[in-house]
Formats: C-alpha cells, structure tokens, sequence
C-alpha cells in the first residue's frame, strides 16, 4: 500500500536527520530504509511549513516500523492516508529545506560566539 504522509520535522531534528541519511545508517535498515530515504528525497514543505511524501508500507499500523526506527526521531505530528501510487506533491524540496534549515542554525550559532 502506498501512503500520503504529513509531518513536521522536529525543530532539533534537521543536523541528525541529514547525517542519519548521509552515514548510510536509514538506507541500510532492513527491509524499508531505501524506501524512507527515497520518499524523503521526494517530499516537499508546504509554505505552512508541513513536510509531505507518499511512502510504500506494507505494515498494519501504517508505518508502524518506520516509525519506530526513524521517522518519530525526527518528526511531529506524522499522520497517512491510502492512496493508490506514488503522488508528487506541490511545494519546496524538502532536502533543500533540511540544508537550508542546517545552516540557519549554523549561521546563528556562529553569530552568538
């Protein structure tokens, strides 16, 4: 089944997520993080600032195991619906705005110091 997901990423959450999926940690989780790693290349942020991709899940909850493993790390308010296939969503890449997110909270930092 594929799944429209909603989110909100965690405002703590964009430096360990884009590690997480650069070190190869989600990609090699067994059996689904290829599939977590290539809808989040897919997803979008809304001008409301709501993160949304569609997913494959074969789990009863919806994305009981991505979850668990990593999207609750890194993400609020995650909520699925069913939908037939894989849907492209209208808004800003979401890995440009985890980047952009990242180096917001860098330059602030620098800024303090």
């Amino acid at each position: 089944m594929v799944y429209r997901v909603t989110a909100r990423l965690k405002s703590d959450a964009a430096l360990r997520l884009r590690r997480a999926l650069e070190d190869g940690s989600i990609s090699a989780q067994q059996p689904d993080g290829q599939e977590i790693v290539d809808s989040l290349n897919r997803a979008v942020v809304t001008g409301t600032g709501e993160v949304i991709w569609s997913e494959k899940c074969y789990c009863d909850p919806p994305l009981a195991h991505e979850r668990v493993t990593v999207l609750d790390r890194y993400f609020n308010d995650l909520n699925t619906e069913a939908i037939g296939e894989y849907e492209l969503f209208d808004g800003r890449p979401f890995m440009e705005y985890l980047n952009e997110s990242i180096a917001r909270t860098e330059d602030g930092r620098s800024d303090r110091h």
